[in-house]
């Protein structure tokens, strides 16, 4: 084989979460009571054009999470032998990017390095200038004079190509609906331009339009130039901030999947059987609450070090030291954060109990067992659900506060947090190297907002109290 799978520890849990979601998505749309408050989502404009972000980046999360390893080449032995890099599918995409090392800081779209430094000239003397990088711009002759006109020709070229694919799919998603709906191509398409859909496929399809543009803008341009510049030791900073995302997304995902199930069971049963199991659970939470999540996160994270350090021969790269990392901290940040849902979900079980359904099945000698999976905790989980996606982005926030204070991933592991981290000593220079802390500011506060309005509109849509007043 050209190359040899490599499955992470959080690659797996991963893609057992994109089964979970895929899997349920099946369902939803089988169920009416599930089809019709997610159809509510989508339908609403800030919905959709939300969702189309977060899958976005998802996505990219994804092709991040798909390693392996390339086989070496000119190996004289008859059995296969790879590299010990650990490769993404993102870094081949990405691979221009990746392999573009300049020595030092630069600006973005830059020619030069950022600083001055001392260079001999052909006839011998030495001259201070700003030397041309190796990779940014080498294609110009004369960079100072073409740079302009390059970057506007390339971006055109990426504009159109990425029109002309934007504009393929939709006119072939409107063609395969009017083929659906067995009406003509023409009054499709113009129900599609004028809006008139029960979603709002207008808005969709102008959000796609922007991201595609943005897509290939970036893949050309940034295969010629440095987009965000690089940082100290010259690596692209528009690569660092991409691949930071699956760091993020993980961060709030995995954290969900460890928090989720201990919040659920235990804020049922302390709800539910009350008594000696309400105080015990209680005063479990409680105890948690007390100690200061930090100090618990750094303790963990320091004992983690050791343990590593202690056991270096068990890793076979920085990666899967790196990742394992990752993981532990997803594991600390759901064991910190799981009191919050327990304890609503504790109130909204004592209430349930009291509802006469469950007291006509406790009479007819239904089981504890059975009441709890199948007339409580389906009733409690809109909170479930408002809860995790209203904690997402305080999740990847906490990522990055964590690792400002070098408490968060391995420093080897691309996120916000450790580019926000290194830009603290570069905002200090003079003039100051702004780029790292702007590229990582702008990634991290897209994908807050949107999951902040994603999650304004779950909220509306399977609250109860707001859904039945609409």
């Amino acid at each position: 084989m050209l190359f040899q799978p490599v499955i992470l520890i959080t690659d797996a849990l991963f893609f057992a979460l994109t089964t979970v979601i895929f899997v349920f998505v099946m369902i939803a749309r089988k169920k009416e009571h599930l089809r019709r408050p997610w159809g509510k989502v989508i339908k609403r404009t800030t919905g959709a054009v939300a969702l189309v972000v977060l899958i976005c980046y998802y996505s990219i999360a994804l092709l991040d999470s798909m390693h392996f390893r390339l086989k070496l080449e000119n190996v004289t032995q008859s059995e296969y032998q790879y590299s010990n890099e650990i490769l993404s599918v993102l870094d081949v995409l990405m691979a221009s990017m990746r392999t573009q090392v300049e020595k030092t800081f630069s600006a973005p779209l830059a020619v030069q390095l950022f600083s001055k430094e001392m260079v001999q000239q052909d006839d011998g003397s030495m001259q201070q200038i700003y030397p041309r990088l190796k990779y940014g711009g080498a294609h110009l002759d004369d960079p100072l004079s073409e740079k302009s006109k390059d970057l506007v020709k390339i971006s055109i070229r990426a504009i159109v190509m990425a029109i002309l694919c934007w504009a393929g799919f939709w006119l072939l998603t409107v063609w395969r609906n009017s083929k659906s709906k067995h009406s003509s191509f023409s009054a499709s398409l113009q129900r599609f331009v004028s809006g008139d859909s029960e979603y709002p496929l207008r808005a969709i399809a102008i959000t796609t339009g922007l991201i595609t543009i943005a897509i290939f803008v970036s893949m050309f341009v940034g295969s010629k130039y440095h987009l965000f510049g690089t940082d100290k030791v010259g690596q692209d900073v528009f690569y660092q901030a991409i691949k930071s995302i699956r760091t993020g997304i993980l961060i709030g995902a995995l954290t969900t999947l460890v928090m989720l199930p201990v919040a659920i069971t235990l804020g049922a049963m302390a709800g539910f059987f009350r008594g000696w199991v309400d105080d015990v659970i209680q005063y479990i939470y409680t105890t948690l609450n007390s100690i200061p999540h930090v100090l618990l996160i750094a303790a963990s994270v320091l004992l983690l070090q050791v343990y590593m350090s202690n056991n270096a021969e068990g890793f076979d790269s920085l990666t899967e030291r790196a990742d394992l990392r990752l993981l532990f901290l997803c594991l600390i940040l759901g064991i910190t954060s799981w009191t919050g849902l327990c304890r609503l979900l504790r109130a909204e079980t004592f209430k349930l109990r009291e509802m006469e359904y469950i007291q006509a099945a406790t009479a007819f000698g239904v089981t504890k067992s059975n009441i709890l999976a199948r007339h409580i905790m389906p009733n409690f989980m809109h909170i479930v659900l408002i809860t995790v996606v209203l904690d997402f982005s305080g999740l990847v926030l906490a990522e990055a506060v964590l690792s400002y204070i070098n408490i968060g991933v391995d420093p080897a592991t691309h996120s916000w947090g450790n580019m926000i981290n290194q830009a603290r000593l570069e905002m200090a220079r003079d003039p100051a190297v702004w780029w790292s802390l702007t590229a990582a500011f702008i990634f991290m506060f897209t994908l807050v907002l949107f999951a902040n309005l994603f999650a304004d509109v779950v909220r509306d849509a399977l609250d109860p109290r707001i859904s039945g007043s609409e």
